[in-house]
């Protein structure tokens, strides 16, 4: 791969996993949890999410295939999941179970919806896949992964930062970014299901 291609694999990917987007969210589903246990759920999502991008960027096309799913199929039911964790940030359903019962320590938001379909969504793993295919040889596909380690390795900064950031924002202000980040999650899951659809041809 030369310096361009490198460039835009990284900004794709960039683009696609929305790092930066991706912090006030890791603060609304891990709000009121202990530092410890934030980062203990954030390196966590990251490591699934590396594995889950990792094996469809070497073997997805060829999973998805054999099973009988069309992409645009998984982009539907990414979407369809998304949508839940919405409703649940903007009615706080996490906040009053948390709040009307003792802690649950299974509750544990690092495989869902944190690692997949936030982190490594249908998007991304389309991504992945596409990227991949763009050339068979072993190099191009060693660069894509390094590529791939080095847009999470930038989300890993931002989550280590989310305590700081919270605390800044204060109770107050993390209720209204878990409501107004409902809000684009759960535009966010349309458009899955929307590009879903038209990548079927029904539309």
């Amino acid at each position: 791969m030369d310096q361009t291609q490198i460039i835009s694999a990284f900004v794709t990917l960039f683009v696609v996993i929305d790092p930066v987007g991706l912090a006030p969210l890791f603060i609304a589903l891990t709000q009121d949890m202990t530092p410890q246990r934030r980062r203990m759920i954030g390196w966590r999502a990251l490591a699934i999410a590396a594995a889950l991008m990792t094996l469809f960027g070497l073997a997805g096309e060829s999973i998805l295939r054999g099973i009988g799913i069309s992409l645009p199929a998984f982009r539907i039911a990414g979407g369809l999941l998304l949508f839940l964790t919405a409703i649940d940030m903007l009615f706080e359903r996490r906040t009053e179970r948390r709040e009307g019962q003792a802690r649950d320590e299974d509750d544990d938001p690092s495989v869902f919806p944190l690692a997949t379909p936030l982190v490594a969504g249908p998007g991304a793993l389309a991504t992945m896949i596409l990227l991949v295919g763009q050339n068979e040889s072993a190099g191009h596909t060693l660069m894509i992964h390094l590529v791939m380690l080095a847009v999470l390795g930038i989300a890993a900064l931002l989550f280590a930062m989310a305590g700081t950031i919270s605390h800044l924002l204060g109770r107050t202000g993390t209720m209204v970014v878990t409501r107004l980040f409902g809000m684009l999650l759960a535009a966010l899951s349309i458009q899955f299901v929307i590009d879903g659809l038209k990548g079927t041809g029904l539309f």
